[in-house]
């Protein structure tokens, strides 16, 4: 039973995946940066750090969304069976290889990597086409975010961990648009949705030139950060970035919905992103003492936020129960952002040692996905609850 429900939709797979990843993965790099537990890679191990939380824990959350959303938004049936296995199986593996890539030459680590990415547009791109979706664009974002990878890959080939970096930057930009673009539709509608339910009729005003703006304006950084990455073109772009982020998130009425953790969790994930945007400004315009960890805004708060959210929400919904979080999937989203805090701001605190900022955020992040797979992962391996098939 458990088998049939975990291949009945795009999202059981992969959301458990992420978050069992998430549970793995960050004790064993604060382990490795904080008593020298081994890692499996001759990587250098921040690199390795940032590739799998980009490419393994966010590859597996997107996967996860698109495979759920795509059949939403052009009436195809989901995908299920046998494709959703062989992708899921193909991302574990790329995970496995990363993991242990000592072990393995260099170019297959790289190949089974990289296929993942091209594996899923195969699966979404029909039905995508099939409909002239105006989400198709989004194969473009895909295909960017796969291209940073393969500069990942390219970088290490020649020993150059500046430009696996640089790589590494530009992704998570790729995936900060994602967010603009799906969050900028999600979190004013479910918002105003939920305040409907509650009873407040209250329309949303919401001004419609603020959505080209916002995604005008991740494209300048991502611009930017190709060409010049971390000069001064970069800190504009990054206040630019932050300004209209922050009028845009402003219109959504987070404060009407701080009573609903399933909804405020959005806002407040979306909020990182102008808060990581100015930390980045104010870093690379001249104060980087202050700003210096602004990237880890950007990760933990915005990307790990959202995805939460997400995952929290479309495993209720596409599973036939009602969009209420838990109480403890509450207390999960706080000790979230409370990691996010802790690792952006913890260092500018001089009494605490740095290496203890790192286990401190790493305890929080872990104890919030413990709590999402307690939560959660009876219901992903599960049917849906009211008896439909998914």
């Amino acid at each position: 039973m458990f088998a049939a429900a975990l291949w009945g939709h795009g999202f059981r797979p992969f959301f458990l995946g992420a978050a069992v990843l998430a549970v793995l993965l960050i004790p064993w790099w604060a382990g490795a940066f904080a008593w020298g537990v081994p890692l499996g890679t001759a990587w250098p191990p921040v690199l390795w750090h940032g590739h799998e939380m980009l490419f393994g824990f966010v590859g597996a959350a997107i996967a996860g969304f698109l495979l759920t959303a795509v059949p939403s938004w052009t009436g195809a049936r989901g995908f299920a069976g046998w494709p959703l296995l062989t992708l899921a199986a193909l991302w574990a593996l790329g995970r496995i290889a990363v993991a242990s890539s000592v072990l393995w030459p260099f170019a297959a680590v790289a190949a089974l990597d990289l296929a993942f990415l091209p594996a899923l547009a195969v699966l979404v791109m029909p039905p995508l086409l099939r409909a002239r979706n105006r989400n198709t664009p989004l194969l473009a974002v895909l295909a960017a975010l796969w291209a940073t990878n393969g500069v990942f890959y390219w970088g290490l080939a020649r020993g150059d961990a500046a430009l696996s970096r640089h790589a590494l930057l530009v992704g998570i930009d790729v995936v900060l648009l994602l967010v603009t673009i799906i969050g900028g539709r999600i979190v004013p509608a479910f918002t105003a949705a939920a305040l409907r339910a509650r009873g407040d009729a209250t329309a949303l005003k919401v001004w419609r030139p603020l959505t080209p703006l916002a995604v005008g304006a991740m494209l300048a950084v991502i611009a930017v950060d190709v060409v010049r990455p971390e000069g001064t073109a970069a800190g504009v772009a990054a206040a630019v970035a932050s300004l209209v982020q922050a009028v845009r998130l402003a219109q959504w009425r987070g404060t009407a919905a701080r009573r609903m953790p399933i909804v405020w969790v959005l806002h407040v994930g979306y909020l990182w992103l102008p808060v990581g945007f100015a930390l980045k400004a104010v870093a690379l315009l001249g104060a980087p003492a202050i700003g210096g960890f602004y990237l880890h805004a950007l990760t933990i708060g915005a990307l790990a936020m959202m995805i939460v959210a997400v995952m929290t929400r479309a495993a209720l919904g596409h599973t036939g129960r009602e969009l209420i979080a838990a109480r403890s999937i509450a207390v999960a989203y706080g000790l979230l952002a409370a990691a996010a805090a802790v690792r952006v701001f913890g260092p500018l605190v001089r009494a605490i040692p740095y290496g203890d900022v790192i286990l401190g955020t790493a305890a929080l992040w872990t104890a919030a996905f413990a709590l999402f797979l307690w939560v959660y992962a009876p219901i992903l391996l599960s049917p849906r609850a009211d008896g439909k098939p998914g």
